[in-house]
């Protein structure tokens, strides 16, 4: 029986799923209107040319850094479980294109050598993220809240934990022949998006999951290494280890 303090209503401010989506959105908000200031900073008229290339290095080196780890925390948690849900997974491949290109920008960024060159790429940047943001907040965050199996407190605990440059826990073996089938790949996908390059997990199944390779295939293609330590009849076990994306 769930004690007073564990009694949330749905859709309220006590609902943990609420509280996280508030939680992430305002990182969101932050991240957008800390990024829009110094792209004003830097793109602003008439400022002579030493204040500008300090503005330009100042945006340059707040996108390589801040920028960039909002964005690598929102994929290895969020993405990452979302791209293995059928309901999202095409979602996912939009939203890491529009960051492939955002990263574009940023690369533009350092090259740019004038004011329109500089103003271009910053607030192409700068739409792009807002853009991000905006699909999140109406479609990606609820659909992950919705989820079989995600728990959008914990995820949300996750990207603040890699936003404080903490690190993520990794089991050794992901036992997955209790969890109903629907909410299997979310969680093992959740699991691989925290592996650095070279660590593994086994994973441990009551059936052969080639379906489960397949979904890694088209997801991580050609990034993970798949090798089977148990082949059944009751009892598979399968070691999948993250590895670099080939050249």
């Amino acid at each position: 029986m769930s004690s007073a303090t564990d009694i949330h209503i749905l859709g309220t401010e006590d609902d943990p799923a609420r509280r996280a989506q508030t939680l992430l959105l305002d990182r969101d908000a932050e991240m957008l209107a800390d990024l829009a200031a110094k792209v004003e900073l830097a793109t602003g008229f008439g400022l002579p040319l030493v204040r500008r290339e300090e503005a330009q290095d100042s945006l340059v080196e707040f996108c390589s850094s801040r920028l960039r780890r909002h964005m690598e925390a929102t994929d290895r948690v969020l993405y990452a479980v979302a791209a293995g849900a059928e309901e999202t997974r095409l979602l996912v491949r939009s939203l890491r294109l529009q960051h492939e290109m955002i990263r574009s920008r940023v690369a533009r960024l350092g090259r740019a050598s004038t004011a329109d060159e500089l103003t271009e790429a910053a607030h192409a940047g700068l739409t792009l993220l807002r853009c991000c943001a905006e699909i999140e907040r109406l479609l990606l965050l609820p659909a992950l809240a919705e989820l079989p199996g995600v728990d959008l407190a914990d995820l949300a605990e996750d990207v603040v934990t890699l936003l404080t440059w903490g690190h993520l826990e990794i089991p050794e073996v992901l036992d997955v022949r209790e969890v109903p089938h629907g909410r299997r790949h979310p969680r093992i996908f959740g699991i691989y998006a925290r592996l650095a390059p070279g660590e593994s997990f086994v994973l441990v199944n009551n059936h052969d999951p080639k379906p489960l390779h397949r979904q890694f295939q088209a997801t991580y293609p050609d990034q993970f290494d798949w090798t089977y330590l148990e082949s059944g009849p009751a009892r598979w076990r399968v070691r999948i280890t993250r590895t670099l994306p080939e050249a």
